[in-house]
C-alpha cells in the first residue's frame, strides 16, 4: 500500500502553509473548560469559560459532515481531531461514551472534523485523507467504523504502521481496494481536510483535540483538550439552558 508514501509529498505541499504559523498549534490545552474537584469521589462541577468571539466562526453543521446523532440536534459538539494524537484517541472514546448516554434524548450530535497537525504527526494527513475516502465510498457509518477502529488499534504519536493498518480497515469495512486506491491517488478530498483544518485555526484551535459546543441558541463554548466525560456531560446540561 505504498501509495501513502507516494502521496505524502503532495500532502506536505498542501499543509506547508501551516509551518508559517506553527506556534499557534501548541499550548493552551485544557484551559477552556475547568473541572473542579471538591475532594469527594465523583463530585465534579464544570465551569464553562466565557465564549470567545472566534468560536462563532465555526462552520455550520451540514449533512456533509461526519455526524453521530441528528444533523438538526439542538446541541452540537464539533471536535477537530488528529488521528495520531493520543489525546484525541482518549477523547474519541470519551465522546463515544457521552453519545451512548445521550441516545434517548436525541438532542446532542457529535461532529468529527479533521485537524491533522503534520508538524507533530507526519502521518496524520494521510490518515485523514483515507478516512474521507472511506466516507465517500461507503458512507457515514463506514466513516465512523473506520475512525472508531483506527483509534482502537493505533499506538498513536505517529507510530502507526499505516501501510498495514489502513488496508486492514478498508478490508474490514468491505471497500473495494482499487476504488480506494484511486480515491487516495486522486487526492481531491484533501480540500475537505484542509477546509476543516483552516476552520479549526480560525475558531481558535491551538492543539488537538479542539472542540466547540454549540448551544440551542447558537452560543458557542470552546473546549480544549481531552476533557473528562463528566465535564462534557455537565457542559451539555448547561447548554440545555441556553435557549
Amino acid at each position: 500500500m505504498n501509495q501513502f508514501n507516494q502521496y505524502h509529498i503532495s500532502i506536505s505541499i498542501v499543509f506547508g502553509f501551516a509551518l508559517v504559523a506553527g506556534a499557534i498549534f501548541f499550548g493552551n490545552i485544557n484551559q477552556t473548560v475547568t473541572v473542579v474537584n471538591n475532594d469527594a469521589p465523583g463530585n465534579q462541577a464544570v465551569q464553562p469559560a466565557q465564549p470567545e468571539a472566534n468560536t462563532d466562526s465555526v462552520n455550520p453543521v451540514t449533512e456533509a459532515d461526519h455526524i453521530k446523532g441528528r444533523v438538526d440536534a439542538p446541541i452540537k459538539i464539533i471536535t477537530y481531531t488528529d488521528f495520531e494524537c493520543p489525546f484525541c484517541q482518549r477523547f474519541h472514546n470519551t465522546m463515544n461514551q457521552v453519545m451512548d448516554n445521550q441516545d434517548e434524548t436525541g438532542d446532542v450530535a457529535w461532529v468529527f472534523r479533521q485537524f491533522p497537525i503534520e508538524q507533530l504527526h507526519s502521518k496524520a494527513p494521510a490518515i485523514a485523507l483515507a478516512s474521507e475516502c472511506v466516507a465517500k465510498l461507503a458512507g457515514k457509518e463506514a466513516f465512523w467504523q473506520f475512525a472508531d477502529r483506527y483509534f482502537e488499534i493505533s499506538p498513536s504519536n505517529n507510530r502507526t504502521d499505516i501501510e498495514t493498518v489502513i488496508p486492514q480497515l478498508v478490508s474490514e469495512i468491505g471497500i473495494n481496494k482499487d476504488e480506494f486506491t484511486s480515491c487516495i491517488e486522486a487526492g481531491d478530498l484533501m480540500a475537505d481536510v484542509e477546509e476543516d483544518l483552516n476552520n479549526a485555526i480560525a475558531t481558535g484551535g491551538r492543539g488537538t483535540p479542539w472542540s466547540i459546543l454549540v448551544a440551542p441558541n447558537g452560543t458557542t463554548f470552546p473546549v480544549s483538550g481531552a476533557q473528562a466525560q463528566a465535564a462534557i456531560e455537565q457542559l451539555i446540561t448547561i447548554a440545555r439552558s441556553e435557549i
